[in-house]
């Protein structure tokens, strides 16, 4: 993988992301499958297959990349089982579990909004 020069436009955004909280945050759960998951383990552990169950518009691949994104991020922890068949299960970290009041917030506010199309 090329490094990126540090006067380059994408390396300034980098940069920009991480040092703006707001923009930090959204970074993290931004997407469309990313809040959804969360919010399905706000009540504990769920298997893969209980996820793509409860959402069944995501295909395999996008829900097994939305999960690593955020296992790599630290909102998510994954729990290998040494069983066989294997299982693995999935939940909030501590800092995913502060997440939930921001996420109930932004809940409200949607049901709140997505009837009456935000004035322009």
């Amino acid at each position: 993988m090329a490094n990126t020069k540090e006067t380059s436009t994408n390396n300034q955004n980098k940069i920009f992301i991480t040092e703006c909280n707001v923009t930090y945050a959204v970074q993290l759960v931004g997407g469309r499958w990313k809040l959804p998951i969360l919010m399905q383990l706000k009540n504990g552990k769920k298997r893969f297959g209980e996820l793509k169950k409860i959402l069944p518009n995501i295909t395999e691949r996008m829900l097994t990349l939305q999960l690593r994104e955020l296992e790599k991020d630290g909102l998510v922890s994954r729990m290998v089982y040494a069983e066989v068949p294997p299982r693995v299960e999935y939940d909030l970290t501590k800092i995913g579990k502060e997440l939930m009041p921001v996420c109930k917030e932004l809940h409200k506010w949607g049901a709140k909004h997505k009837l009456h199309p935000l004035k322009k």
